[in-house]
């Protein structure tokens, strides 16, 4: 009887970065790109940007669970690609052949959570930290 074929570490990775990506995304479309568009005098462009994209007006009503679930999602993330797969037996599966294509799946799963952490970090400022700071500098 043959065990399941497990997954490859890298692929695993990779799937969770862009599933962090995706999610850091949504919380710079539901709560930081918003406020910047208002901030810079754009109104008008973020009302016409929510009668197209009514669907942003319920991301910013759950703001709290788009952010805790991308900032789950994001941390897992970090924690597999940096302290669970170097830890695996077999994964230096990319030294195995020539590898190079493993190298490059993996730098850019790696370059993928970067920014998909980048992300979550303004859209996180925008959202909770830029309005105090503007209250207390306008006093």
């Amino acid at each position: 009887m043959n065990p399941a074929p497990t997954q490859n570490p890298d692929r695993r990775s990779a799937m969770l970065s862009y599933f962090s990506l995706f999610t850091s995304l949504s919380t710079l479309l539901c709560c930081a790109l918003p406020s910047l568009l208002v901030l810079f005098g754009l109104g008008a462009s973020f009302a016409s940007m929510l009668a197209f994209t009514p669907w942003l007006v319920t991301l910013s009503r759950h703001r709290v669970w788009t952010f805790s679930v991308s900032g789950t999602l994001i941390g897992l993330s970090f924690v597999n690609t940096y302290y669970l797969v170097p830890r695996l037996p077999g994964s230096d599966v990319c030294d195995a052949g020539d590898g190079s294509a493993c190298r490059n799946a993996s730098r850019v799963s790696k370059v993928l959570l970067w920014v998909s952490a980048g992300v979550y970090a303004v859209g996180f400022f925008v959202a909770y930290a830029l309005g105090p700071i503007l209250t207390k500098l306008d006093q």
